[in-house]
């Protein structure tokens, strides 16, 4: 009888600590998807920002439309591409590439460095810019903490049952030194 008891204990302590880390894989998991729509939003705010700063150069620098063209061939590769960690990121990079570009041919044209306009969508690029590195860093840091968990014993036991599988960070191109410079939009 004693031998019944010490199984059905064990058995209601498994399954207690079983739904504790599936309840915790959830909450991680759901950490996870809400840093990524983080993202997300700051890549729309981004994505939106693009034509306005496209059109503002434009009528400046009719000579340069083969850097302008980069610049909205850029952004529309990065708004198509969804899913895959390391498409977006590349892609992202691709875009942050073609937005320094539009801003080194500033220096070659004084009035538009002193356009309100072009200042101001500068200026909302850099917030952006800023926004969506530091939701970068809070995904990888969510993602950090759900992988660890999904790695670790005895908690990968869990993960495995529920197929809770490991997650991408959102990274820079390793090849891409450009890459991993800021977005200088101070002139």
């Amino acid at each position: 009888m004693n031998g019944i008891w010490i199984v059905v204990i064990v058995l209601v302590v498994f399954a207690v600590y079983a739904v504790s880390v599936y309840n915790g894989f959830i909450a991680l998991k759901n950490r996870v998807d809400e840093a990524w729509s983080d993202i997300e939003v700051q890549m729309k705010r981004r994505y939106d920002m693009v034509p306005n700063l496209v059109e503002t150069v434009k009528g400046y620098t009719k000579h340069e439309s083969g850097t302008l063209e980069k610049v909205i061939q850029a952004r529309n590769m990065a708004m198509a591409v969804r899913g895959d960690m390391k498409e977006v990121s590349e892609t992202e990079n691709m875009l942050s590439g073609a937005l320094k570009s539009i801003f080194a041919l500033s220096e070659n044209y004084p009035e538009l460095k002193a356009n309100a306009n072009f200042m101001e969508l500068q200026r909302e690029l850099r917030d952006t810019e800023d926004k969506l590195q530091s939701a970068r860093r809070f995904y990888n840091g969510n993602v950090l903490a759900y992988n660890t968990k999904v790695e670790m014993f005895p908690s990968n036991i869990v993960a495995s049952m529920f197929n809770f599988d490991k997650r991408e960070f959102f990274e820079l191109a390793e090849d891409e030194q450009a890459a991993r410079d800021a977005v200088k939009v101070q002139f």
